[in-house]
């Protein structure tokens, strides 16, 4: 094969041949191939410029997003999403190990971002080890404590530390700007007529 001399160069840029389609003319009579009302009927809201209905939208009638039920509150925003590992899973590590989430996810028992880690009590834990966890059913407790484990539970040690660190730090507390202050009376003025 011989050596193709082609310079891509601003003045050469070609799309890829049938990439670009024919822009779809509009508005021009019924020779345009599109109809004399350019493809949007006859008259009404939707034929106008601009005309659009908005979504949900049922001709007037009780829509059915105003129909359905509803009941309950949803949390969704703040609802917080945790890891579930069982207490089974924990046998594949040996006696006395500090069990923790980084070491969950390097064994691939915890895979994901979720907002931290809660173990279940299914399954039976065959010899004791540290567990280090954000949330533990009580049911998970009482096995891991009866192979001789303990359960340190993460977001109550951080918030207790918390507040030994506020209490701690030796700043008293700003009264004046914890209570608030009553707002003073203001005497109003009566209306005199201008005649008097």
């Amino acid at each position: 094969m011989g050596e193709v001399n082609y310079m891509l160069r601003l003045h050469n840029l070609r799309p890829r041949p049938g990439s670009r389609h024919r822009v779809k003319r509009l508005g021009c009579g019924e020779s345009s191939g599109h109809g004399k009302t350019s493809g949007k009927g006859t008259k009404g809201q939707k034929a106008r410029s601009g005309g659009s209905i908005r979504l949900g939208f049922e001709g007037g009638q009780m829509p059915l997003i105003r129909r359905l039920p509803k009941r309950g509150f949803n949390n969704a925003a703040f609802h917080k999403c945790y890891a579930i590992v069982n207490v089974s899973d924990l046998n594949a590590f040996e006696a006395g190990t500090v069990v923790n989430e980084q070491l969950l996810r390097e064994s691939n028992l915890v895979r994901g971002h979720f907002a931290g880690i809660k173990i279940l009590g299914e399954g039976e834990l065959k010899h004791g080890l540290q567990v280090q966890a954000d949330r533990i059913s009580t049911t998970a407790r009482e096995k891991i404590e009866k192979a001789g484990g303990t359960v340190t539970l993460r977001e109550a040690r951080t918030s207790q530390e918390n507040k030994t660190d506020v209490t701690s730090s030796g700043a008293e507390p700003d009264v004046a700007a914890a209570t608030v202050k009553p707002r003073a009376k203001t005497k109003t003025k009566s209306r005199k007529n201008k005649s008097e």
